[in-house]
């Protein structure tokens, strides 16, 4: 019998794509678990500890706006990839901003929900550990994905902590959007670069003036050191 690979929460109410994203990833070795409603969905989400969950924005209850906002205002940190419709852009920004990890947008192939997931789960596995650095006010440490800002802890996504850490293992390199997206995401090829300026948005607020991600503009982002 295959081991299963974590159970993955989908809080769906359109039981026609519950069950279709159940199936795949189920078949794929996740254990599956579907709620209806955000207000249940939350509750599993506590109850279950998931590797990942797949969230649908037009929710009944709690929608997903406020479903990952209740979950990382709870210190919650799972991987998380919502789920909108076509003409949900700035509830997708939203939800972004609020810590989720990533988002597909309807309709889309079952297949790709699968390999998100997978993606996502390598983002919070993270890459193999180095050494850990230190930039001005900062410190990172790989191994145990903690990131402080003058020696107090500040609360990152896997995602966030994956985009900063890449950038302060290259400071004064100059990476586009394009790039970030295939060596930080792994997405090659991927091409809605706005994802990756709410990033560092997100960075930026989080880490405040002790933030070394500089803007090239009409190229992309760097990190670099205090005073250059």
């Amino acid at each position: 019998m295959t081991q299963s690979k974590g159970l993955v929460l989908i809080v769906e109410d359109e039981r026609h794509i519950s069950d279709v994203q159940r199936l795949y990833l189920s078949r794929e070795g996740f254990g599956v678990h579907v709620e209806a409603d955000g207000t249940a969905g939350l509750a599993a989400a506590k109850r279950m500890h998931p590797v990942a969950i797949v969230l649908d924005i037009g929710l009944p209850g709690t929608d997903g706006i406020a479903f990952c906002r209740a979950l990382r205002d709870a210190g919650d940190w799972t991987p998380v990839l919502l789920v909108t419709a076509r003409g949900e852009e700035a509830d997708r920004i939203l939800g972004l901003e609020l810590g989720a990890d990533d988002y597909l947008t309807k309709p889309f192939s079952p297949r790709e929900l699968v390999a998100r997931v997978k993606t996502v789960l390598r983002r919070a596995a993270g890459p193999p550990a180095r050494s850990p650095e230190s930039l001005g006010r900062l410190s990172l440490d790989p191994v145990s994905r903690t990131v402080r800002r003058d020696g107090e802890p500040v609360e990152l996504t896997a995602t966030e902590f994956n985009l900063l850490a890449h950038l302060l293992g290259h400071v004064g390199q100059v990476f586009t959007r394009e790039q970030l997206l295939a060596q930080v995401w792994g997405y090659p090829g991927y091409r809605d670069t706005r994802m990756v300026d709410v990033f560092v948005s997100q960075l930026r607020a989080k880490l405040g003036d002790a933030s070394p991600i500089r803007t090239v503009r009409g190229v992309g982002y760097s990190a670099t050191a205090p005073g250059t």
